[in-house]
């Protein structure tokens, strides 16, 4: 701070700050902590072992200066040498911070309760002292780090030395939510968690500014800026006395050599938009948003969609950007003499202002902002306080904790995943065993399965599938820069009350980190994706983070999802598969990542699935969708007595709150981690699982080739490319290194199981000029009888005959009275398809001989009935009702093959008896082998 006595210029010295400053310092050189560490772990029987146990002494702070001081050197080498390896880059990558010191506010409660109190009370007023006192102590122990210790180095050295340390508070005692923030809290240290939902570009800010004066020429050195542009009040010369601020010049060049006087020190800036938490939103009410600015190694620590935790303090800035809108302002005073003069003589000639509305003064000039000093993702903050009492973590976990924030934000993935043994250090020696035991126990795959949503009874698969989409598969890149999708997509289609939102509210629950719900319905095409709107604070467009987006590294949700319109569908195209979304909007040209699984839900049309129709008919869904989906899950509410009086039971148990009755075998934590440590594991495809797998995708290819079954979707290389990603996914539930072949039968019965779902519907016929009794029924899968059936007069009138001629049957026929009347008839797809294959493989050999003998042969209509009863003679038995129904369902299944199908087309005559035409094989038909 700057004053002005006497003409004399002079400088004020905060004491306290001064204080706060030494004793911060003697904080950082001597706490220490006590720390269990283990001497071996090459057994699991190791950590315990009382004898491999032993204490040791840990001084934080220190050793994080001399990471500092490595990373500062070894940046240095790259900087100047050329000749570094690869190996060294990537080490340097791993430790992101050079400049940063990242302190445990309750290591500062517990070393010093009065210093602690004063940061937390004061903490904008004590802010800088804090990094001066950090500056000093890294300085003092580490001297070649020092800008003004020539050491041999020369100017260029010093130039590219770090000039001003920062201090990262993290672990504050209480979290508050956006809502909490008041002016209570105006200056004052404070941790408050929300959600990241815009990250403007990264800005350089003016930390510490050098001025020289215009008239005189005397700088100004360090200082310190109020969060705009703040110049000297007075010139340091007392024979200049320069009081304008327009005469001073900042210096922009970097100070180089002779210790602090330099010039001025610019810091990387961002600001985020912070909106409150989901579940910290009192009922009734709006979503709460905060602007906030990190600064220096905290910019790009978060994205949008994560959860977070700031440490900082809220702050009152001028709102410069309301100065420089478009527009006049408002002004309550009038601007012309004549309407002053009669507000005079109105209040008795000039009575006084009354408000400062009547100055003319603008209403909103200033607004709040939080100044964050660390960024931590809501999960490590969370395993932070949860290890604040513990003893029995590993000094490495200690030491490392906090410089893994620049390794992507969630343990759920991020553009550099943690390996196996990053994550590994994570937990403590409990949860390590805790992981191996899971991993030996038996049926370890239903286990997990059935921890999945546990308060909703029965859906195995569908639990199955879900574990899977959360373990997902491995994301490859090839050769040629192109990325494979690891993600698993699920789609769960069904009956009202099938519990299929239930699901994703659990998922969306389970996940502590990038997952989103949303809903059909009330989604738009720029909502799922992303959106370009315009930046209200510089003007400038800018990319509004969408649905896909904010879930990136993780899974997206969507209810109703068949309820989106058909071009808000088309938008996510390319995110389901191709994992990107592309915008050309507004000048802005940008492809942007929407690595996210989805986990959709559907109704069907009419509110019920209808089993007689394909899956493609009871969801309004394009068949591009229905092909990127991995796994579909039909839900039917079929009434069972036995099934109906466990789900029974099994919600009222839930509605008691009784917690034994309803316990899954892992409980959310632990199965949180086990899937956290087996999502890095990258297990390779052998070449016994590779056969497999090529014979699993050709049976799959060939229960399609049929080409009338009207499936939900045609079985393409992405059915391929699913069964790949799920049998990765299960060697990861298992830990194993190498997809076996159990893995790939595994996730061939999945993925066979949802097809088959869709593809097995019955077949219906039509007789049109049948006599029916009115009390025969007509499906030709019950016991009922078909006598009264007759598809054509031609195949059934000499049977009836002989029937007729006996006479304890005539009795019978005399009796109901007959009418023509239109008639539906089904068969299983299974059936159909046996018998179409029969005749059409024994056509096409009748061909085969023609062939080769060169003629062109044939078979009558009624010769192909006959060849099919005499196949099925051992079936038939000497039973007459079975001839004739035998007889004619395969009649009926040769008309269909005929007019519907085109398998089989009649050469010669059409206007010949049916029974008389010549059928064939369709030249263009490929038979499937027989099954």
């Amino acid at each position: 701070d700057m004053g002005a006595e006497g003409g004399n210029a002079f400088e004020v010295v905060d004491e306290g700050g001064e204080l706060v400053r030494v004793r911060f310092q003697e904080f950082l050189q001597n706490f220490s902590e006590t720390v269990t560490t283990y001497v071996t772990q090459t057994a699991e029987d190791d950590a315990q072992d009382g004898n491999n146990i032993q204490q040791q002494l840990l001084y934080p702070y220190i050793d994080q200066a001399a990471e500092i001081s490595q990373r500062q050197t070894r940046a240095q080498s790259h900087r100047t040498g050329f000749e570094s390896s690869h190996a060294d880059m990537d080490d340097f990558d791993l430790f992101p911070f050079n400049s940063t010191i990242c302190v445990n506010f309750r290591h500062l409660l517990s070393y010093d309760p009065d210093l602690a109190d004063a940061i937390e009370s004061e903490y904008v007023r004590f802010e800088p002292y804090l990094r001066r006192a950090t500056k000093e102590f890294i300085l003092s122990n580490h001297p070649e780090l020092d800008p003004s210790n020539d050491g041999g180095g020369g100017g260029g050295h010093s130039r590219n030395q770090v000039r001003t340390y920062f201090v990262a508070l993290y672990n504050a005692p209480t979290v508050l939510p956006v809502r909490a923030l008041r002016t209570g809290t105006i200056g004052r240290f404070t941790s408050v968690s929300g959600t990241v939902t815009r990250t403007s570009d990264v800005r350089p800010e003016l930390l510490v500014g050098s001025f020289r004066c215009r008239k005189c020429g005397l700088l100004a050195p360090d200082i310190l800026q109020q969060y705009h542009l703040t110049r000297p009040a007075l010139c340091r010369n007392p024979r200049c006395q320069n009081r304008n601020p327009s005469e001073f010049h900042l210096e922009i060049r970097a100070g180089g050599g002779g210790g602090d006087s330099g010039g001025s020190e610019f810091v990387d800036w961002q600001r985020l938009r912070v909106q409150e938490n989901a579940d910290e939103i009192p009922p009734g009410s709006m979503p709460r948003t905060i602007d906030v600015v990190v600064r220096n190694e905290m910019v790009e620590r978060a994205k949008a969609g994560d959860r977070v935790v700031l440490t900082g303090s809220l702050v009152v800035i001028p709102d410069g950007n309301a100065l420089a809108r478009a527009g006049d302002p408002a002004r309550a005073s009038a601007t012309y003499a004549g309407a002053r003069a009669g507000r005079e003589a109105a209040t008795g000639g000039g009575g006084g202002v009354r408000g400062l509305a009547a100055l003319g003064v603008r209403e909103l000039t200033y607004r709040t902002c939080f100044v964050a000093c660390c960024v931590v993702p809501s999960d490590m903050a969370e395993r932070v306080k949860r290890s604040g009492d513990e003893s029995d973590l590993d000094d490495n976990y200690k030491v490392n904790l906090m410089f893994q924030l620049g390794n992507g934000v969630s343990g759920w993935g991020g553009d550099h995943p943690k390996t196996a043994s990053e994550v590994a250090m994570e937990f403590t020696a409990e949860e390590k065993q805790e992981i191996r035991r899971m991993k030996g126990e038996p049926k370890l795959y239903d286990k997990l399965a059935e921890s999945i949503a546990p308060n909703t009874f029965g859906h195995i698969e569908v639990k199955r599938g879900i574990l899977l989409m959360l373990l997902s598969g491995v994301h490859k890149t090839t050769s040629e820069g192109i990325r494979l999708r690891g993600d698993i997509n699920v789609c769960i289609v069904g009956d009202p009350s099938t519990a299929k939102s239930q699901f994703l509210k659990f998922v969306h629950d389970f996940l502590p980190e990038r997952c989103v719900y949303t809903s059909g319905k009330a989604a738009s095409a720029a909502g799922l994706t992303a959106a370009v709107v315009r930046d209200q604070d510089t003007g400038e467009y800018c990319v509004e983070a969408g649905a896909l987006m904010l879930a990136d590294n993780g899974v997206c949700c969507i209810d109703e999802f068949d309820k989106m319109e058909q071009h808000d569908q088309v938008a996510i195209h390319e995110a389901m598969e191709q994992q990107t979304i592309t915008i050309t909007k507004a000048g802005i040209q940008a492809t942007l990542n929407a690595r996210a699984s989805i986990l959709a839900a559907a109704n069907p049309i009419h509110g019920r699935y209808d089993r007689s129709k394909t899956l493609r008919a009871n969801v309004q869904l394009s068949a591009p969708i229905l092909s990127r989906f991995d796994l579909f899950f039909v839900v039917l509410d079929e009434c069972d007595d036995v099934a109906d009086y466990n789900v029974a039971k099994h919600i009222i148990d839930v509605h008691r709150c009784d917690e034994e009755l309803v316990e899954p075998p892992y409980s959310k934590d632990q199965m949180l981690r086990y899937i956290r440590f087996a999502r890095t594991l990258n297990p390779q495809i052998t070449e016994e699982s590779r056969r497999v797998l090529i014979d699993c995708y050709r049976r799959l290819r060939q229960g399609d080739t049929m080409g009338r079954s009207r499936t939900a979707y045609r079985i393409t290389v992405r059915q391929l490319e699913s069964l790949i990603r799920l049998s990765e996914a299960l060697a990861r539930l298992h830990c194993d290194d190498d997809v076996k072949p159990s893995y790939v039968r595994e996730a061939f019965r999945l993925l066979q199981k949802s097809i088959i779902n869709v593809e097995t519907e019955d077949v219906t016929f039509e007789d049109e000029f049948g006599e029916t009794d009115g009390d025969i029924g007509g499906d030709f899968t019950g016991n009922n009888g078909l006598d009264g059936t007759a598809p054509t007069a031609a195949n059934v009138s000499p049977d009836r005959e002989e029937m007729r001629s006996r006479p304890e049957e005539e009795d019978q026929q005399t009796k109901p009275k007959k009418t023509k009347k239109k008639k539906k008839l089904q068969i299983t797809f299974e059936k159909y398809e046996a018998i179409s294959n029969a005749i059409a493989t024994y056509l096409r050999s009748i061909e085969d001989q023609g062939t080769e003998e060169g003629t062109l042969k044939s078979l009558k209509w009624g010769e192909v009935i006959q060849w099919y009863l005499e196949q099925m003679e051992s079936e038939i038995g000497d039973s007459l009702e079975e001839l004739e129904r035998m007889r004619k369902m395969t009649n009926l299944v040769i008309k269909r093959l005929v007019h519907h199908d085109r398998v089989l087309v009649v050469v010669g005559d059409s206007d010949l008896p049916e029974l008389e035409q010549q059928l064939m094989v369709h030249p263009n038909y490929a038979l499937t082998e027989a099954t």
